[in-house]
């Protein structure tokens, strides 16, 4: 792509494009589209819906799911009517429903190349045939002539034929705030800077004009950003890693149990159809079916917290990466400030006023300044004080109406010419008649300013501007710049005309203006430290202002902070750019959104879990790239909020801080609630080994083991998802990018200790009620015998009841139960209830004993549990206490 449309003479242009003064005909924009393509962005081919959906319902853990469903149909076909049946349709059941929440989160992300799409408009007035013609906006073709007018959307990139007043809102693909006005004449050798340029997906503010398409579709300069999008592939988030990776490992034990003990079972002598029985019931017992839907119903609960607390998640596992977040790369502007700025401080007769000083409209000189800061601006004020168009200039007119009458100052000194504001020429100068006079009215940046003046106005006298002035003026913007000020210039001289030259300009005023950082986030800051994060701040300013910012924010230490420029940033390589990110006290100051993406990617390889906060158009590739994308749900663009991972609704910092926190929270939720339902995979287990190793009946069945698995285990675990945050949360630094979800600290938890003491609570019920009833060891018992369903009612009980103290413990790591409360947690409280319920329904309801295997048992029989039950929970209670106290006498293996 040559991107030299705006340099070339329109003729070249003309006969490049073959286009003629009466435009297209509807014969060659036909052949046009057929050359080109239709005036679309294009998003990815998509699968159809079904096959999409069909990709979850075969992954591993789903795979093992149906093997283990069709063995449950093959069992009750050879062995009916003893819930084989039931066993498989419930397999089934789950992993249907694990696809469907999985499909339903992916599907979300589609809707970022719907955005795209909404920002052009469907219909556009185009010259056809020679004449004036409502045409569809995909129906453009490059030679088009077409006819923009005030609010509409531009349809493609075009160059101006004509403009009348015409101003461009280019704030959705350049991220500019203050609309642009345009002119026929190339002004910047950046085609997106020219102003003889309009762009696709940018808005017509005033005015009106036509212009020669050049691009369109995803040959424009959105279309580039949309492919940008397309081709940067979205990071797959810790959480989704670890949820596989536990997943894996809990499958590969389920796998290798299953096929050892069925092979054991078939050399001992037992039957197939016995063997294959055997081995469901291994499968299940390992797999915690409930595991998936728990975890999204926890994440859903904990995003509703998040929605509270002004933090709108769109994909419920993003909110795990919040918590495992490393750095967060963070905009100045209404993230950090509160985006209100105002004039603060001034520099009048090379002197510093404050502008609450009592007397400062006394002061000799303000009247000018006032009158160049009302008349040489595009924002207007509203009725409310309220203004509308760039910050910096609303600030100027608000400062200006507190000491004159703005409408009728603007209204008696009618503007004859403007020469607008650009980031090449860095200033605006305006023409206006004043007293029967033509006076220029210079703003810009100080160092631009100061070059076009040779006076300065000092006492209301116009004074030769001498060396120590402008080094007075230079340092003072510094001392403003360090303050963490926007300092502007103000200038002024009488013209003949209604043009001027760009010289003989006597300086009025620098004017300082602050957006101060928000109230919240010096705590905000003191928490990242605490809690091991780095922010970076990556703004568009100027770097003195962001450190200032930085500084007052609380963001950087006593040390210098390590300051680089977009400029500085082209000349430095990947190696340097590694070794600078290593670094503390972070800005990247005056940087574009594609500069930020390569931060982004840089910090990811260097192993950084990468939190990134954007709002434009041009934001969309780094908030996708981001481990974890947040968009500004004030002044944000719609392409941005879908793109990125997390909404901010009050756009304010301290608020991904709050997020955090509860991303932290719920990863210790989630591996607590997967170390309480891990725990009943052991008593589970151990029956069918029992059974092949050591011939005695089996102690559980597998209808029982999905009643734990599916029904008892639910609720107490959604209870711990829903748990509140320990106080030292943001204590510690983020977890290791290699800590495991499931490790074997968590392991030997849920296996080695609790899940054995359950096992044992199990087994003490079930041969105590044999015993007592005359069994003797080597004794085969029928499957429907009252003794044995009895005693198998025994095993079940003490699992369910062991697992109410384990939920309990689970709710703390270090703190003490007794601390937090036992009882404030209303859903596990509710789990606890549901599983006695259930316990009851399936004990002592005789229209289930047949379906579950069971019989009623006596209050002797179901306090067997209770000594267990108290060992399990202050066993815990002293593990926490030497864990807060000494933890130098626990093992290792113990600090789970």
């Amino acid at each position: 792509m040559i991107n030299d449309e705006h340099k070339i003479s329109m003729e070249k242009l003309c006969h490049r494009l073959h286009a003629i003064p009466e435009g297209l005909t509807t014969q060659d924009a036909k052949k046009r589209l057929l050359q080109y393509g239709y005036n679309v962005l294009q998003g990815e081919k998509k699968q159809p819906l079904i096959i999409r959906f069909g990709k979850h319902l075969v992954n591993y853990f789903a795979i093992l799911l149906w093997i283990g469903a069709i063995l449950s149909f093959i069992a009750e076909y050879y062995a009916p009517n003893e819930g084989y049946i039931y066993i498989g349709i419930a397999l089934a059941a789950v992993v249907v429903l694990n696809g469907v929440f999985t499909f339903i989160q992916e599907y979300q992300s589609e809707k970022i190349m719907e955005s795209f799409k909404k920002m052009l408009p469907l219909k556009i007035t185009a010259l056809r045939n020679g004449k004036e013609t409502e045409i569809l906006a995909s129906d453009l073709a490059p030679g088009d002539i077409i006819y923009l007018h005030e609010g509409d959307k531009i349809p493609a990139d075009a160059r101006l034929i004509t403009e009348n007043s015409l101003k461009v809102d280019n704030s959705s693909l350049t991220g500019e705030s203050e609309p642009q006005l345009r002119k026929l004449a190339c002004t910047h050798d950046n085609i997106l800077e020219s102003r003889n340029m309009v762009f696709s997906g940018t808005l017509v503010q005033t005015g009106n004009g036509t212009a020669l398409v050049y691009a369109t579709g995803m040959h424009t300069q959105m279309g580039n950003i949309v492919q940008l999008t397309k081709t940067t592939k979205e990071t797959k988030n810790p959480l989704r890693k670890e949820l596989n990776h536990f997943i894996n490992v809990i499958s590969g034990i389920a796998i290798f149990l299953g096929l050892t003990f069925f092979i054991i079972n078939l050399i001992t002598g037992n039957q197939l159809m016995g063997s294959l029985i055997f081995a469901i019931g291994i499968i299940v017992a390992n797999v915690p079916e409930g595991l998936l839907p728990t975890v999204t119903l926890a994440l859903s609960i904990a995003t509703k917290r998040m929605a509270k607390k002004m933090a709108l998640i769109k994909n419920l596992e993003s909110v795990e990466t919040l918590g495992s977040t490393t750095v967060i790369c963070t905009d100045k502007t209404g993230t950090i400030t509160e985006n209100k700025i105002s004039v603060n401080t001034l520099l009048i007769n090379n002197q510093e006023h404050s502008i609450y000083e009592r007397d400062i409209e006394n002061t000799p000189g303000i009247t000018k300044l006032i009158k160049i800061a009302a008349l040489c601006n595009n924002a207007t004020l509203e009725t409310n004080n309220k203004y509308h168009g760039d910050p910096t200039e609303g600030a100027l007119l608000l400062f200006a109406n507190t000491y004159n009458n703005l409408k009728e100052l603007q209204e008696n000194n009618p503007r004859l010419n403007e020469y607008p504001f650009d980031s090449k020429t860095k200033r605006m100068i305006t023409i206006n008649k004043v007293n029967h006079k033509n006076i220029a009215c210079l703003k810009g940046a100080p160092e631009v300013i100061l070059e076009k003046c040779n006076h300065i106005l000092i006492n209301n006298r116009v004074i030769k501007l001498a060396e120590k002035h402008k080094q007075q003026i230079t340092h003072c913007h510094k001392r403003f710049a360090s303050r963490g000020e926007r300092v502007l210039a103000l200038a002024y001289k009488e013209e003949s005309s209604a043009t001027t030259n760009e010289d003989n300009f006597i300086f009025v005023s620098l004017v300082g203006m602050i957006d101060p950082p928000r109230k919240e986030i010096a705590g905000a800051m003191k928490k990242c430290k605490t809690a091991g994060i780095k922010v970076i701040m990556i703004t568009g300013d100027y770097s003195l202002t962001a450190e200032a910012i930085a500084r007052r924010a609380g963001m950087l230490d006593h040390k210098n902070a390590n300051i680089m420029t977009g400029d500085e940033l082209n000349q430095t390589n990947k190696r340097q750019l590694k070794a600078f990110l290593k670094k503390d006290n972070l800005i990247f100051a005056r940087i574009s959104p594609m500069h930020k993406l390569r931060i982004v990617k840089t910090l990811q390889e260097l192993g950084e879990i990468v939190t990134v906060t954007g709002d434009g158009v041009n934001d969309a590739p780094a908030l996708k790239n981001a481990d974890m994308g947040v968009a500004m749900g004030g002044i944000g663009t719609e392409v941005a909020k879908e793109a990125a991972n997390m909404v901010l609704l009050d756009d304010n910092f301290a608020t991904i801080v709050k997020a955090i926190e509860e991303g932290r929270t719920i990863y210790g939720n989630i591996r607590q609630f997967i170390g309480y339902i891990l725990t009943s995979n052991i008593p589970e287990i151990i029956p069918f080994i029992a059974f092949v190793l050591l011939g005695i009946p089996l102690a559980l069945n597998v209808v029982l083991i999905l009643a734990i698995d599916l029904g008892t285990d639910l609720l107490p675990a959604l209870g711990l998802g829903a748990e509140k945050s320990e106080a030292d949360v943001m204590h510690h630094p983020p977890r290791p990018r290699d800590q495991r979800l499931l490790d074997p600290i968590l392991l030997f938890r849920s296996y080695g200790v609790v899940g054995m003491i359950e096992a044992a609570a199990g087994f003490t019920a079930f041969f105590t009620i044999l015993y007592q009833n005359g069994w003797h060891w080597g004794k085969q018992l029928a499957f429907h015998n009252p003794i044995y369903m009895q005693a198998v009612a025994g095993f079940f009980a003490c699992i369910i009841l062991c697992q109410i103290p384990n939920v309990i413990i689970c709710r703390t790591n270090k703190q003490s139960i007794f601390k937090k409360g036992i009882f404030n947690n209303k859903l596990v409280n509710l789990g606890i209830l549901t599983e006695l319920l259930l316990l009851a329904i399936i004990i002592y309801n005789p229209f289930t004993h047949n379906f579950f295997g069971t019989a009623n048992l006596g209050v002797k029989q179901i306090l067997i549990a209770l000594p267990f039950m108290l060992f399990i929970f202050f066993g815990d209670e002293l593990r926490k206490f030497l864990l807060r106290n000494k933890p130098h006498l626990l093992p290792k293996i113990f600090r789970w």
